[in-house]
């Protein structure tokens, strides 16, 4: 660290010369180039490969973890997205199943709202970015498990959606689509989602209606499949996700793509169109 410091964001490495925040960063991250304690106690190989601020991604055994923590709502931003599809590759080249985990009190609040206000272009290209990264979600190899840590809401509920399982935890948390109720007409991708997820009596309501849902409600609609204590949450999904990863890969993803076929396709031809 002599002359500059290296700093990965968004995928693309960056030299600045070294400052306090530099050195820092270059001081915390000693330690993630080898094992450490994970977040449920158990050895992890962990790494910074994408912005710190947004995501950080741990190895444990045959099971990588994507924590999303942008410190505030987890909004679906581009450098979110980058940060996710970062921790995609890399658990794709390295693991067998996946745990999606956000921050506390937070799922995701849905799409960068200040992005979206920019313009009809920048929300044009925001949406068809969070598109794409719904698709390869749901369109993933692996086994996914969601840890859903508090509200979903809109992009955070489809997120959901997009997992293969979903673990939340009770509290006074909201869970669902307001699209409807912000004057917002979804897009393909979100209609497939719902359509092949919730339960069909509430898909009305959920879908059409913009009902939010506490976690016992998204439970009964079909957002989460199981609800823990808040202590148990990251052991849980964990497990599962372990579990889930002694499956033959190249089964489990065969058998995801194709009773996940017709809504993968519309999805895809949805994306080819925009």
């Amino acid at each position: 660290v002599a002359d500059s410091t290296n700093r990965v964001l968004g995928g693309r490495i960056h030299k600045d010369p070294p400052g306090l925040a530099d050195l820092t960063l270059v001081l915390t991250s000693l330690n993630l180039h080898g094992l450490s304690k994970n977040w449920w106690g158990q050895p992890a190989r962990v790494g910074i490969f994408s912005d710190p601020l947004m995501l950080n991604y741990e190895l444990t055994g045959k099971v990588a973890l994507l924590r999303l923590d942008d410190g505030k709502a987890n909004a679906v931003g581009h450098d979110l997205i980058t940060a996710v599809n970062d921790g995609l590759d890399r658990a794709e080249a390295e693991a067998s199943a996946l745990v999606l985990l956000g921050r506390e009190g937070k799922f995701s609040a849905g799409f960068d709202l200040s992005e979206i206000q920019k313009g009809p272009a920048e929300a044009q290209a925001l949406v068809e970015r969070g598109a794409k990264l719904m698709y390869r979600l749901f369109d993933f190899p692996q086994p996914v498990v969601a840890g859903c840590t508090g509200h979903a809401v809109a992009a955070g509920a489809f997120l959901l959606l997009c997992c293969d399982t979903r673990i939340g935890i009770d509290g006074k948390f909201k869970l669902g689509m307001n699209e409807t109720a912000i004057g917002m007409t979804l897009p393909v991708f979100g209609y497939e989602l719902a359509n092949h997820r919730l339960s069909r009596r509430h898909l009305t309501a959920a879908f059409v209606q913009a009902q939010l849902y506490d976690p016992k409600g998204a439970m009964a609609v079909g957002y989460l499949d199981q609800l823990v204590a808040p202590d148990a949450l990251g052991t849980t999904a964990h497990e599962i996700a372990a579990q889930l990863a002694e499956l033959p890969g190249e089964a489990y993803a065969a058998n995801k793509r194709h009773l996940r076929r017709d809504a993968l396709r519309a999805i895809k031809e949805s994306l080819a169109n925009d």
